[in-house]
C-alpha cells in the first residue's frame, strides 16, 4: 500500500459513520442488544498496566525559533509536510507535521508581543491552522474559512494581549480536522506573562517544565495509523503516544516537576492521575493559571483541554502517569462503546538520585475577577444532540449568533442526549458559572475554552468578546470531538460594534481572490 494509501484510508464514508452512531447510541440508551452493531463498533476494554514497556525517552518538541521583521513582529515559520514517523520498531508509519515529520515546534510568546506566522502549505490538499485559545481577530482565527491551498503561504499575526497559558495549534478543515490531526498535525502554544514570571514555579522548557502531548492510536498492519475501531464519540485507539512516542519515560531532575498536559485524541476523554493515587497541584486550566494551586488525585481532560500540573517526585522512585477510566456520566453501555472503561498507562516519571530543590508552590497564584450571571447582558441557550447545536448542522455562509462587543454574555449549554459530548468557543476564555446550578469544582473554577458536557447536564458560561469586530468574517462554537466537529457540530457567530447587523460571510477569508503565493490580509477592525 502506498503512502497515498495509507493516508487515505483515513478517510470513511460521512453519512455512514453518522447513521450507526446515532442508531448505536439510541439502541444502548433503551436496552437493545449491541451484538449485531458491527464489530468495528466500539473498542471493548483496554487496559495497558503493566504492558508498557518504557523504553523511550520523552522526546522533548523543539522551540520554534521565530525571526524579527522590519515591524517589529515575532515571525514564526511553519511548514505542513509529509513524512514518516517510527512509532513501532522498525515500521514507517505515514505522518504529517510542522516543520519535520510528526507533530510540530512549541511555539513560546510573550504578552505584549506582536507575532505573525508565515503559514506554508506543502501538503497535497488543503488545510487551516487554527490558534486553539487564542484572542486574535477572526480573519486570523485559522477556522474553516481561512483555507491554506497546496502551495500557498497564510501570513495571520496579531498581539498576543492574554494571560500567561498552555494552548495549541492544530488544522480546522471542515470535514477533514480528524484524519489531519490524526495524521500529526498538533503543537503546542505557550504564552508568558509578569504575573507568571514572579511566581516561584518550575519553567524550564524541557527541564522542570515539560509539554505531555497525549493522543490515541490504532494501527494496520502495515504500521499505518486506521480508525477502523470507533465509536460515536469517534476513533479509538489502542495505544497511547506521547510527543510522538511510545511507551515514553521522563528522566526527572528536580523535586517538582510541570507537566503541561495536552488531551489532542480527536475522541478519548482522559482521566490523568498517578499510579500510586497520590495528589498533585493543579495550577492552572485552559486559560491561564488559578486563583491558586487545586490539590487533585485525577482531572478529567476531553479533546482539546489542558491542565498544568505541579506533580512532586522523590529520588530514585518511578511513577507513572496514567488515565483510569473517566466518569462520562453515560450508562454501562455507551461508556464501553466509547473509551470510557479504559486503564491507559501514558508516562513514567523517573527520578534522578539527586533532585534539584524547587520548593513548596505558592500559596496563591493569580487574581481572577468572578463575573456575576445577574449581570450578564445577553443569555444564549445551546442544546447539543446527536451532531446538531440547537437543531442544526453548520452551514458555512449562515451566521448563527450576532455578539455586540464588551457586553457580557451567559451561554446555557446542555448535551440534551445520552452519549458524550464537548463544547468549545473560539476567541475567549470563558468562566464557568455553574455546572447542574452548583458552584464548579477547582478543575472548573479558573479560565476555560473547551468543557466536557455530561449528558443533561447544563452548564452557565459567562464569557466577554474584547477588541475585535467584524461584521462578516465569524468565529466558531463546536463540540471538540473532531469526528463531531466534522460532521458539521458547529456553529459560527460574528463579533460586531454596537448596533451593527451581522454581515455576509465569504468563501475564503484569507484573500480577495485566489491563486497561489502569499495572501493578502483584509483589514479587520480592532
Amino acid at each position: 500500500m502506498s503512502s497515498t494509501d495509507r493516508t487515505s484510508a483515513l478517510r470513511r464514508p460521512r453519512a455512514t459513520l453518522i447513521s450507526a452512531g446515532l442508531a448505536v447510541v439510541a439502541a444502548a440508551s433503551v436496552g437493545i442488544g449491541l451484538a449485531g452493531c458491527g464489530s468495528g463498533f466500539g473498542g471493548g476494554t483496554i487496559d495497558t498496566v503493566g504492558k508498557v514497556a518504557f523504553d523511550t525517552a520523552l522526546p522533548i518538541p523543539p522551540l520554534a525559533e521565530p525571526t524579527v521583521n522590519a515591524a517589529g513582529e515575532k515571525v514564526f515559520a511553519l511548514d505542513a509536510r509529509t513524512g514518516t514517523t517510527e512509532f513501532l520498531p522498525g515500521t514507517k508509519t505515514p505522518t504529517w507535521g510542522f516543520d519535520g515529520a510528526y507533530l510540530g515546534p512549541t511555539i513560546v510568546a510573550d504578552r505584549g508581543d506582536l507575532v505573525r506566522m508565515h503559514v506554508t502549505n506543502h501538503l497535497a490538499e488543503e488545510t487551516t491552522v487554527h490558534w486553539h485559545g487564542m484572542h486574535l481577530p477572526a480573519r486570523m482565527d485559522g477556522g474553516p474559512h481561512q483555507m491554506v491551498s497546496p502551495g500557498e503561504v497564510w501570513e495571520p499575526h496579531w498581539r498576543i494581549d492574554q494571560p500567561a497559558a498552555t494552548l495549541w495549534y492544530h488544522p480546522h478543515l471542515h470535514g477533514e480536522t480528524e484524519r489531519q490531526v490524526q495524521l500529526g498535525m498538533a503543537g503546542m502554544v505557550i504564552l508568558k506573562d509578569p504575573l507568571e514570571a514572579a511566581l516561584d514555579l518550575p519553567r524550564q522548557y524541557g527541564v522542570d517544565d515539560i509539554p505531555v502531548i497525549v493522543q490515541d492510536k490504532r494501527f494496520d498492519g502495515q504500521g499505518a495509523f486506521t480508525d477502523e475501531v470507533s465509536g460515536f464519540i469517534g476513533a479509538i485507539g489502542d495505544t497511547v503516544v506521547v510527543n510522538g512516542a511510545v511507551g515514553p519515560f521522563l528522566d526527572v531532575t528536580t523535586d517538582v516537576v510541570r507537566l503541561r498536559l495536552l488531551n489532542a485524541s480527536p475522541a478519548r476523554t482522559y482521566d490523568f492521575g498517578l499510579s500510586d493515587k497520590r495528589s498533585f497541584e493543579l495550577i492552572a486550566t485552559d486559560g491561564g493559571l488559578l486563583r491558586a494551586p487545586a490539590p487533585l488525585t485525577h482531572i478529567r481532560l476531553s479533546p482539546g483541554e489542558r491542565a498544568e500540573v505541579l506533580v512532586r517526585v522523590a529520588p530514585g522512585e518511578r511513577v507513572t502517569l496514567r488515565s483510569t477510566p473517566p466518569e462520562l456520566g453515560v450508562d454501562a453501555a455507551i461508556a464501553g462503546m466509547n473509551a470510557g472503561d479504559d486503564t491507559l498507562d501514558i508516562l513514567q516519571l523517573r527520578g534522578a538520585s539527586t533532585l534539584k530543590p524547587v520548593g513548596a508552590a505558592p500559596a496563591t497564584l493569580v487574581p481572577i475577577d468572578r463575573w456575576r450571571t445577574s449581570h450578564a447582558e445577553v443569555t444564549r441557550t445551546f442544546r447539543l444532540d446527536g451532531h446538531e447545536i440547537n437543531g442544526r448542522q453548520l452551514e458555512m455562509g449562515r451566521i448563527d449568533e450576532t455578539v455586540e462587543v464588551g457586553s457580557l454574555e451567559q451561554w446555557v449549554v446542555t448535551n440534551t442526549m445520552d452519549a458524550p459530548h464537548n463544547f468549545h468557543v473560539h476567541d475567549v476564555q470563558f468562566q464557568v458559572a455553574s455546572v447542574a446550578g452548583a458552584a464548579p469544582p477547582p478543575e472548573l473554577a479558573g479560565w476555560k475554552d473547551t468543557i466536557y458536557l455530561p449528558p443533561h447536564t447544563e452548564f452557565r458560561l459567562l464569557m466577554r468578546f474584547t477588541d475585535y469586530t467584524d461584521r462578516n468574517v465569524p468565529y466558531m462554537y463546536h463540540c471538540h470531538l473532531l469526528t463531531h466537529e466534522d460532521h458539521g457540530m458547529m456553529g459560527q457567530f460574528v463579533v460586531v460594534k454596537p448596533g451593527q447587523r451581522a454581515g455576509t460571510v465569504p468563501e475564503d477569508t484569507t484573500a480577495a481572490g485566489s491563486g497561489s503565493g502569499p495572501r493578502q490580509e483584509n483589514d479587520h477592525e480592532h
